[in-house]
C-alpha cells in the first residue's frame, strides 16, 4: 500500500480535539540546507538594507528558538529586518518576491543556502507549456493563470522599449505532443478537442502535417501531433537575471535583500504568541513582521521534517529529489528545430511514482530512470534535448549512460542523429542535471503550514516550477494579504494534499 502523501496532526495542548491551522501555532526550528558544490556563479554580495528602529516592545519580546542541536544563543553577524522572509532562491521564491515588491508595499527579505539557479531552476529547459497539461486536471487553472502572467510579463518588457528574447529569453516557439502509433494519435485527438472546448488554439497534426512543420522528424504514417501554437519557451538562466536584478532595485528603498551562502539554522518563534518572527542564518537574524515563506525545491519536505522536529505538529511533506538530465548541443548543423516537441510518453513519465520496489533503506529505485524525448532550440540557438527522471537521492553527478540513452531516444525520432556518435561530440556539449522537486499526486504544495502561524510553503512543482511559477506567486501574495484570489488555492492546500485529514 502507498505510503499517504502527508501526515498532519495538530494538537491542542489544552484540548483532545484536533484544530485548525488558523486557531494552531507552535514551534520548531532547525533548518539546515545543503551547500551546492557544483555552482559556479559568481554574484554580487548580499546586499545591505539599513536595519529599521523597533520598539523595546518588538524586540524585548521573549523568543523560544527549539533547536535539534547545539546552544539556544541566537549567533549571527548582523540583525534585519523585513516584512517578508523567502527561504529559497529558485524561480519560485524569486518571483514570490517579485511579487510582494510589486504589488505590496512590504519588504522582503530572499535566503538561500547557495545562489540562484544552482539547483532545478538553472537545470530546466524553459518550456511554458500547456500542451502537456490537462484541461480538466487540477493544475489547468493554475498552468493558464501563469501562462498568461508570463505572457504579460513579456508585453510590459516590449512596451518599455526592450526585447523579450534578450531579457528573459522569450520565445513563441510552439509546442508538440507527438505520438508515434495509431493509440497515440487517438489520445491526441481528445487532448485537442478539450483545448478547443477550453478556448484554445490547438489542433492535430496529421502525419504529413507534422512532417511539414518539422522535416526532420521521420516517424511513419501513424504519427501525428497535439499542436499548441502560442505555447512559449525561455531560458531560466536570463529570466532569473532578470527578475534578480528588477528585485534589487527596490534596495534603496530598504525593501529588499538577498542572503547568499547562508543556510538557515533555525526559525525563532514568540513564546508568548508562538507566532515564528524570524529566519536565524548561518552569518544574520532575519526578523519577519508579515510572513515567512519556504520555497526551497526538493530540499522543502526535509526542511519541514526538521522545522517540526520535537514539537506537537506531525507534518509530513514528502517532496523528494527526482533527478534530470539535459543534453545541450552547440553549433550542431544536422537539422534545425521549428518548435519544442516533446513525446506523448513524457506525461506519463512525468506523473509516474516511485517503484513499489524501492529500497527500503533509502526509498528510491536507483535502477529506473524514465527517459522521454524532448527537443528545442534555446535562444542562442543551441539544441536542448532530454530528458531523463529519476529516483536517486540528491545525486547530481553526470550519469554517462543516461546520457546515451537520452540520445538513443531522441534518435529514434530523428534519425538523422544516427550518423553522428555522441562521442564525437564531447567537445561542443553541455550536460544539464538538475533535482526537480517530486510531490506524491503531481501537486504542488502551496499555502499556509498548519500549526504555524505566518509561515507558508511554495514547493513540489516537479519539471514545472517555471511554467507555474507566476501564477504560484501570485497565490502567495493573495494569501498573505488575504486578497481574493484568481486561482483557487484549495488543490495545492496542505490539508488538501492530506486527504483532507
Amino acid at each position: 500500500m502507498a505510503a499517504p502523501a502527508l501526515k498532519i496532526a495538530l494538537i491542542n495542548p489544552n484540548s483532545n480535539d484536533i484544530v485548525s491551522p488558523r486557531r494552531c501555532a507552535r514551534s520548531s526550528s532547525t533548518i539546515t540546507i545543503p551547500t551546492f558544490s557544483n555552482s559556479s556563479r559568481s554574484i554580487n554580495p548580499p546586499l545591505s538594507c539599513p536595519t529599521p528602529t523597533h520598539s523595546e516592545g518588538t524586540y524585548g519580546r521573549r523568543f523560544k528558538p527549539i533547536q535539534i542541536s547545539g546552544s539556544n544563543r541566537v549567533s549571527g553577524s548582523g540583525t534585519r529586518s523585513f516584512d517578508v522572509v523567502i527561504v529559497g532562491a529558485g524561480v519560485i521564491g524569486l518571483t514570490i518576491a517579485r511579487q510582494f515588491l510589486l504589488r505590496s508595499n512590504l519588504s522582503v527579505a530572499v535566503v538561500d543556502a547557495a545562489v540562484p539557479c544552482a539547483g532545478a531552476t538553472g537545470a530546466g529547459q524553459g518550456y511554458i507549456w500547456r500542451v502537456n497539461k490537462a484541461p480538466d486536471g487540477e493544475k489547468w487553472e493554475l498552468a493558464t493563470r501563469s501562462h498568461q502572467l508570463w505572457g504579460e510579463l513579456a508585453e510590459s518588457i516590449q512596451s518599455q522599449g526592450m526585447d523579450p528574447l534578450l531579457a528573459l529569453g522569450w520565445k513563441k516557439t510552439g509546442s508538440l505532443l507527438v505520438g508515434r502509433t495509431s493509440e497515440d494519435c487517438s489520445v491526441l485527438k481528445k487532448k485537442v478537442e478539450q483545448f478547443v472546448d477550453a478556448g484554445l488554439g490547438a489542433e492535430f497534426l496529421s502525419s504529413d502535417d507534422l512532417l511539414a512543420e518539422e522535416p526532420a522528424l521521420k516517424l511513419g504514417e501513424e504519427s501525428g501531433a497535439a499542436f499548441m501554437p502560442d505555447d512559449c519557451q525561455l531560458d531560466a538562466r536570463r529570466t532569473v537575471a532578470f527578475i534578480e536584478k528588477a528585485n534589487r532595485d527596490f534596495a534603496a528603498e530598504g525593501r529588499y535583500g538577498d542572503f547568499y551562502y547562508e543556510p538557515v539554522t533555525k526559525l525563532l518563534r514568540s513564546e508568548s504568541s508562538g507566532e515564528v518572527e524570524a529566519v536565524q542564518t548561518s552569518k544574520n537574524t532575519l526578523y519577519s513582521k508579515k510572513a515567512v515563506i519556504i520555497a526551497a525545491g526538493c530540499w522543502s519536505g526535509s526542511l519541514m521534517h526538521d522545522l517540526l522536529k520535537n514539537s506537537e505538529i506531525e507534518l509530513e511533506l514528502p517532496i523528494k529529489p527526482r533527478k534530470g538530465h539535459l543534453l545541450v548541443l552547440e553549433n550542431f548543423k544536422p537539422f534545425n528545430l521549428n518548435h519544442g516537441l516533446m513525446e506523448v510518453g513524457y506525461v506519463n513519465h512525468e506523473s509516474a511514482v516511485q517503484s513499489a520496489s524501492t529500497d527500503s533503506g533509502t526509498g528510491h529505485d536507483a535502477n529506473t530512470a524514465y527517459i522521454s524525448m524532448t527537443a528545442t532550440t534555446d535562444m542562442l540557438g543551441r539544441i536542448v534535448l532530454g530528458s531523463s527522471r529519476q529516483f536517486i537521492g540528491f545525486d547530481t553527478n553526470i550519469d554517462e549512460s543516461t546520457i546515451h540513452r537520452i540520445w538513443e531516444r531522441v534518435s529514434e525520432f530523428f534519425p538523422v542523429l544516427k550518423e553522428d556518435s555522441l562521442s564525437d561530440l564531447m567537445d561542443s556539449r553541455e550536460v544539464r542535471v538538475g533535482l526537480r522537486p517530486y510531490m506524491p499526486g503531481g501537486k504542488p504544495v502551496i499555502g499556509p503550514v498548519p500549526g504555524l502561524s505566518k509561515t507558508f510553503i511554495a514547493a513540489g512543482h516537479e519539471g514545472e516550477g517555471l511554467s507555474l511559477a507566476l501564477g504560484t506567486a501570485e497565490m502567495i501574495l493573495n494569501m498573505v494579504l488575504e486578497n481574493p484570489q484568481s486561482v483557487n488555492p484549495v488543490p495545492f492546500s496542505v490539508w488538501e494534499a492530506a486527504g483532507g485529514k
